[in-house]
């Protein structure tokens, strides 16, 4: 029993042992430390490219829907380009609700026999809300006609629902918040497994960007709506900045339904419009934690956002236009029916991925978000034109005063929508910065950043606690700041690869203290080790970025020339990186992604950029006789391009005709600011249209010129915007954009 030698005794024996014994658990732990912090630069590194490549996308959306509603504002209502796009445009189409009822009525729909997915019917009953679960677990599609009836059913319901839901935890033990789910199935029906099916004893609060970028958005949308009509107390759904049908054109929504209801899915989506737009705007529990999707500004106030007409916003990123009445009596849309010649209107700076210096609050018109629709300018010549009139004929003082008031009030009411409508953009938009204050959002282009100052301001106001928020990605699933007073919350587990990041929910009880629950909805997560899910997503991310060096190859040849004044084709590594940078603007650490960017190098250390490109090179489509500059433009710019087509592809069929083809590019030569000839328009048409039907089909125009053989999950369900803020500055020499 006592025979035993203790450790210490034989240190003592063989000191010179137990020094190297000290000095290996040293170097041992010294080298985990190293490989642990750069792990975690390397994960952060991966996690930058894909969010500064995210941004960029959503920055050049808004640019585009920017610049479609100029050509409405100043072309005329008879030119080709104007009738391409004016269709989107048409929000607010005058019908009443039961007009609507009967353009969305579902009752000549016939379900064939052979049908086998679920059946509804109405009211909803438990069982059936749980056979829709179990279908789409099972990747069963419901029949159209329950599709339109179960949408409208539910407009009904969101029509008759407050801008901002008050719900308490006295009636259950607790609340589940939930974040951005973007289409992910598995991560709902994870939430569901883990917490339980929504119910009296189960609320779930849902917060937002439900759709686009994942490939069972129409699945999510009828799940979470099938459990709002069965328990409207007890389920809370607020709208976030994918609920918008201009932003579901460019991320996935648009072609998802089209492809899945290919005769039923254009009426899905107009109800869909109309559901998005009467979806409720916020949140508060126990008068105590506001649940937004986006975020405030040192502007945002409850009480506005509790009486705005939020179905007036069918998209948050343009103002709803002012309407005017006909001699018939008939509301017309402003925008649709005048035509505005030789105007200018007060301007906002074309926002930029790279830094710059903000001004207050109060210059928000220079705010990222243009607003093309403002008319103030005019309004201001039409008083002083009064003014004078009045001078020079008193006896028109009368009617002049009527005028003066009648123009006074439209200035009034101009005024109070374009508050309400920052309002909600701002909801819907902003993110949270860590420095004090308030300034444009100008990453992605609408909204704000605001920080912690503006954040204790708010919630003192309202007498709130907590600001639960989603709209970023977190590689936690969420995130606490500003003092652990604003929580960011995120669902989509994946999301921009396999292990990227986890989704996560939170369950508020009476006490409003967070209980945090992460998961990750995949089974390859977990047989993958630390290094290997760090490396396969830092591969996914490296690829999208080459993608990204290759689509501007020679903006990025011209900046390395400037720097090679002998023309000898090399360029040291300092100048490298600085010259990628100034065309990218990423803010990437260049320097550190050179060893995985560029493996081409002379003996002297220097960067054979000739030899880079090579490397970059990515499968072409065949087209040998088109211009190479017209074919790096589409690799570039494919995403708008794919914008532009949807929204030109009125019927939504899938496919456009070749003249409609040509209005496309020549809409995206005016938007780009470049030279596209006729010829060489008619020439891709003729590569495209390999069956000589004089028809372009979308996806295999797409198809064509993508740039891999196989999406990312980045990629997957969406369009990746292939252009950087420098593209779009060009936007910015205009006087009239």
């Amino acid at each position: 029993m006592g025979c035993g030698v203790s450790k210490s005794s034989q240190f003592n024996k063989h000191p010179g042992k137990a020094v190297t014994t000290i000095r290996a658990a040293v170097l041992i732990q010294r080298w985990y430390r190293q490989y642990v912090a750069r792990t975690e630069m390397r994960r952060r590194c991966t996690w930058h490219i894909f969010q500064s490549i995210e941004y960029s996308g959503e920055q050049a959306q808004i640019k585009l829907y920017n610049f479609l509603g100029y050509l409405m504002d100043n072309f005329t209502p008879s030119s080709n380009e104007r009738k391409l796009i004016s269709h989107i445009f048409r929000e607010n189409d005058v019908c009443h609700d039961a007009e609507w009822e009967r353009y969305f009525c579902y009752k000549n729909i016939e379900v064939p026999e052979l049908y086998s997915g679920p059946h509804l019917t109405f009211p909803l009953t438990v069982e059936q809300a749980m056979g829709l679960v179990e279908a789409f677990r099972n990747k069963k599609q419901l029949h159209s006609r329950y599709v339109l009836q179960l949408l409208l059913q539910t407009w009904r319901l969101l029509r008759k629902l407050p801008n901002i839901n008050r719900i308490s935890t006295c009636h259950s033990k607790e609340i589940t918040i939930c974040g951005d789910l973007h289409g992910q199935l598995e991560d709902l029906l994870l939430i569901f497994y883990k917490n339980g099916m929504p119910s009296m004893e189960k609320p779930y609060v849902f917060n937002g960007d439900f759709v686009d970028r994942g490939q069972d958005s129409i699945e999510i949308l009828i799940i979470l709506f099938a459990f709002l009509l069965l328990y409207p107390s007890d389920v809370y759904l607020n709208r976030g900045n994918h609920e918008d049908h201009i932003v579901n054109l460019r991320y996935g929504f648009t072609k998802e339904v089209l492809t899945k209801y290919k005769m039923h899915g254009k009426r899905i989506l107009k109800l869909l419009q109309k559901i998005f737009s009467w979806l409720p705007l916020a949140t508060v529990i126990d008068q105590r934690v506001l649940v937004i999707h986006g975020g405030i500004s040192d502007s945002t106030d409850l009480g506005i956002i509790a009486r705005v007409d939020r179905h007036k916003y069918i998209s948050a990123l343009r103002p709803p236009k002012r309407r005017h009445t006909s001699s018939a009596g008939i509301s017309l849309d402003s925008e649709a029916d005048e035509e505005w010649s030789n105007t200018k209107f007060l301007q906002r700076r074309a926002s930029m991925t790279y830094p710059k210096p903000f001004g207050s609050r109060s210059s928000f018109q220079n705010r990222s978000l243009q607003d093309f629709s403002d008319r103030i300018r005019e309004k201001v010549e039409d008083e002083l034109e009064m003014c004078r009139r009045r001078t020079l004929h008193p006896g028109d003082q009368n009617q002049d005063d009527e005028n003066l008031h009648s123009v006074s009030i439209e200035s009034v009411d101009s005024d109070n929508a374009k508050e309400e409508w920052k309002q909600i953009l701002d909801l819907l938009w902003s993110d949270p910065m860590v420095q004090d204050g308030c300034m444009p959002n100008e990453v992605r282009g609408g909204g704000c950043y605001w920080g912690p100052d503006v954040t204790e301001d708010f919630l003192n106001r309202h007498n709130l606690q907590l600001l639960i928020r989603s709209h970023e990605c977190k590689q936690e699933g969420y995130e606490f700041c500003h003092n652990r007073k604003v929580l960011t919350l995120f669902s989509a587990s994946n999301y921009y690869d396999v292990g990227s990041n986890r989704g996560a929910y939170v369950k508020l009880g009476p006490d409003l203290v967070p209980y945090m629950v992460q998961y990750q909805a995949t089974s390859m997560t977990r047989e993958l080790t630390v290094r290997q899910s760090v490396g396969r997503t830092e591969r996914s991310a490296l690829k999208v970025l080459r993608e990204q060096l290759f689509a501007h190859k020679s903006d990025l040849l011209s900046a390395f020339r400037a720097y090679d004044t002998e023309n000898s084709g090399l360029i040291n590594l300092s100048d490298w990186a600085d010259a990628v940078e100034s065309v990218m603007h990423l803010g990437l650490p260049w320097r550190m992604l050179r060893s995985q960017l560029v493996t081409c190098k002379s003996s002297e250390g220097m960067i054979s950029y000739y030899e880079w490109f090579n490397e970059l090179t990515i499968k072409k489509p065949q087209t040998d006789h088109i211009d190479e500059g017209l074919i790096e433009t589409l690799y570039r710019h494919r995403s708008t391009i794919e914008t532009i087509f949807r929204i030109v592809d009125t019927d939504n069929s899938g496919f456009i005709t070749i003249e409609d083809f040509g209005q496309t590019w020549k809409l995206l030569s005016i938007y780009l600011k470049m030279e596209i000839t006729d010829d060489a328009i008619s020439d891709l048409a003729v590569t495209i249209d390999s069956n000589h039907d004089g028809c372009i089909d979308i996806d295999e125009f797409m198809e064509a010129f993508r740039l891999t053989d196989k999406k990312s999950r980045l990629e997957r369900g969406r369009s990746m915007f292939m252009g950087t803020a420098t593209d779009l500055t060009k936007l910015e020499g205009d006087p009239n954009i």
